[in-house]
């Protein structure tokens, strides 16, 4: 004998149609906060001395994602997505200049991101020589290069501290380190993409080491401190 159907009380359907909306704007939730991390701003952890003096080991800085411009990011809750144009700018803000402190992907391993200096923007002459940076046919104003071994000892290291001239292509970025001496930055990989750069180091809001005595390994000194 075939059962009635049963209907759902109102009750029921009101129950039902209050957990879809939960569920609904829970959702949203989540992909509005992964937009927001992926496009505006992001935390990220110092894990290396290539930027030293201006970004320690243990600096934990906000990035700005969206000062250069709406990019989609490189992948989507972890993963590559086929079809979609990941990594790519849907549009243009500010232009990436010279001097900026920015966030991008290796050209050399698509798995790992790095912070360096922008020292040549596109159809910009740079060479090194003896350690130094030559733009454009004159000596650079270098005020953040920092060395840490003495005269003596540099300038062997090819290309480290001596650079034959390389004209920057279109759409691309030569990048340093701050640490000259200990930065595996362009002079050795070539150019940094464009399309790769996620934004810009704004400002150290933590910074975490564990030199000196202190119990708590908190550098009170750099908190708050904005990157230029």
């Amino acid at each position: 004998m075939t059962q009635p159907t049963r209907i759902a009380s109102p009750n029921e359907r009101a129950l039902k149609s209050n957990a879809r909306q939960y569920v609904e704007s829970f959702g949203i939730a989540i992909v509005l906060a992964l937009v927001m991390r992926a496009s505006f701003v992001q935390a990220y952890m110092i894990p290396s001395s290539s930027m030293e003096p201006t970004l320690l080991i243990g600096d934990h800085i906000f990035v700005n994602k969206i000062v250069y411009g709406l990019r989609i990011p490189d992948t989507i809750l972890g993963l590559r997505i086929p079809g979609l144009p990941l990594g790519k700018y849907l549009c243009h803000f500010e232009q990436v200049h010279r001097g900026d402190i920015v966030v991008f992907v290796a050209p050399y391993d698509r798995e790992t991101d790095l912070i360096k200096r922008v020292i040549g923007v596109p159809g910009d002459r740079v060479e090194i020589r003896n350690g130094a940076v030559w733009l454009n046919g004159a000596l650079m104003a270098d005020a953040h290069a920092h060395f840490m071994y003495p005269t003596g000892d540099r300038f062997a290291n090819i290309p480290r501290d001596n650079l034959p001239e390389v004209i920057v292509p279109p759409g691309k970025f030569f990048m340093m380190g701050d640490n000259r001496d200990n930065s595996y930055d362009s002079r050795f990989w070539g150019f940094a993409n464009e399309t790769d750069i996620e934004g810009r180091a704004m400002v150290i809001y933590l910074s975490l080491g564990h030199e000196g005595s202190n119990q708590l390994p908190i550098r009170w000194d750099r908190f708050g401190k904005v990157l230029d």
